[in-house]
């Protein structure tokens, strides 16, 4: 009886979906309806990664470790770059595994429209669900990898005579987390909505990730750059103050400015913004055009 009455209070509902008629019409309250679709959606994208592969989850750790070594060989051993003292393999990882959760979910998000087009094709939804299920995917995957760079950094802080010293900036880690997840969709928005018309983008994409990563103070100290203007560049990426201060919480070893992280805050709003309404502009036309 109970299952009857439930069924026939929701065969009362009616769904009626209008055009968005205003730019900044975004609904996001509709995002919120849509949550369960969202977790069906994230728990999808997690498995299907690695659900045809030998080694599966192992992968989570293998990409990581990899970079680590090969980072430690090239430009610890033969370039001889600095690390601040501190020791190459909980330097490097703690670059690395930040800077592949802002690169993931910016990949993952940035060819929303191309590759979901049958899907929107023919059934409502709000398209944003799509790539907050992936940031909220790569999160996982970041916390896979987070344990592991936890792992790295107890064996050498407990274990070995290192200079490591962490601090009170480890509190802001959430705060980092959430601005490296906003500029990720943010950028993947803006990208998304700009390869339903130029492909070019989806092949630009993957270069200007991995050259944005030597932009970033992930294989070196800023500590390393003596040229103010430079640093003031290198700073300009609104990536660099979330890493170095990642390193500076966990390491005691990197560049922390409140005013820096609050212009990396700042530039992930207005990003995101723009991204949401690009996006929103987009989706109502995408189909004509992909």
């Amino acid at each position: 009886m109970r299952t009857e009455a439930n069924f026939s209070e929701r065969s009362d509902i009616t769904l009626v979906i209008e055009p968005k008629s205003r730019l900044f019409d975004l609904k996001l309250r509709e995002v919120w309806r849509y949550r369960d679709l969202l977790l069906l959606f994230v728990r999808r994208n997690f498995v299907a990664v690695y659900k045809q592969t030998v080694l599966g989850p192992l992968w989570f750790f293998i990409q990581p470790i990899l970079t680590t070594i090969m980072f430690m060989v090239v430009f610890g051993g033969i370039a001889k770059m600095s690390t601040d003292g501190m020791p190459q393999a909980v330097f490097y990882l703690a670059g690395i595994v930040t800077w592949n959760y802002f690169a993931e979910s910016l990949k993952g998000t940035s060819n929303t429209f191309t590759a979901n087009a049958s899907i929107f094709g023919k059934v409502y939804f709000p398209r944003v669900v799509l790539p907050l299920s992936m940031v909220i995917t790569k999160l996982l995957t970041f916390g896979v990898q987070f344990f592991l760079f936890l792992v790295v950094f107890s064996y050498y802080y407990f274990f070995q005579q290192t200079t490591i010293q962490p601090n009170a900036a480890l509190a802001l880690l959430p705060i980092l987390i959430f601005i490296t997840a906003g500029l990720g969709l943010g950028f993947g928005l803006i990208i998304s909505a700009l390869t339903t018309k130029y492909r070019d983008f989806q092949y630009l994409l993957s270069f200007a990730v991995q050259l944005g990563m030597y932009a970033t103070p992930i294989i070196f100290p800023l500590s390393s750059i003596d040229n103010p203007l430079i640093r003031k560049i290198i700073m300009a990426n609104p990536m660099s103050p979330i890493i170095e201060t990642f390193k500076y919480g966990f390491l005691g070893a990197g560049y922390f400015d409140p005013l820096w992280l609050l212009y990396s805050f700042g530039f992930m709003v207005i990003l995101l913004f723009l991204g949401l309404v690009v996006f929103n502009s987009v989706e109502k036309s995408f189909m004509d055009t992909v």
